[in-house]
């Protein structure tokens, strides 16, 4: 029970800040004409933090941070990437109706996987985070932790899907939406400096 509540509480505390994964996943909740249209950026989203919490708790990662010319690529990849993520969620237009374009499946798979694993913040947050706590279990306390963890993650990515589909009945106007693309982008911009600043 002590590794199912450390696992629970612990992927809560990463994953409730406001980040591009979630900004995205949200998005698509907001902007899909039918909420079974957003599934394929929010199953994307679980999988791919699933693939990080198992290479987290079984060690991988650890071994690739050890090497700083690894970790430097990625942090500048990742920066990159913010940054470009930034200034498109910016002039993105508001969805005030149904018939606005949405993301087909295959952009909303390519940019869920770029979001998940070309965001340092998050990588290094389960990595750093839950691969070392994943240490404090070993045999089934560890797979309990394990899975908790990554339950989590599902949950949230689909009441994050959810919430954005709520907003949009809410924000006919689109108003609401296109306030919450500048204050993301304008997030994600900052995350990108802070990622900076790590690196200098």
């Amino acid at each position: 029970m002590e590794a199912i509540l450390h696992g629970i509480i612990l992927a809560f505390g990463l994953i409730l800040p406001l980040g591009v994964q979630n900004v995205f996943v949200f998005s698509q909740g907001a902007t899909q004409p039918k909420l079974l249209r957003a599934f394929p950026a929010t199953i994307t989203a679980g999988l791919c933090d699933t693939l990080l919490i198992l290479l987290a708790v079984f060690g991988l990662s650890a071994i690739v941070l050890q090497f700083e010319w690894l970790r430097i690529s990625l942090m500048s990849a990742g920066i990159l990437f913010l940054l470009y993520m930034g200034y498109a969620i910016w002039r993105s237009a508001p969805i005030a109706n149904e018939t606005n374009k949405a993301l087909p499946i295959r952009q909303q798979i390519i940019f869920a996987l770029s979001v998940s694993l070309l965001n340092p913040h998050a990588i290094l947050d389960i990595v750093g985070v839950i691969g070392t706590s994943a240490l404090k279990y070993v045999g089934t306390e560890q797979i309990l932790f394990t899975v908790s963890c990554i339950l989590v993650s599902w949950i949230w990515f689909f009441g994050l899907m959810l919430a954005g589909a709520v907003m949009k009945k809410l924000d006919g106007t689109g108003v609401l939406m296109k306030m919450f693309n500048k204050c993301s982008a304008i997030f994600i911009w900052g995350t990108a400096i802070y990622l900076l600043m790590g690196l200098v």
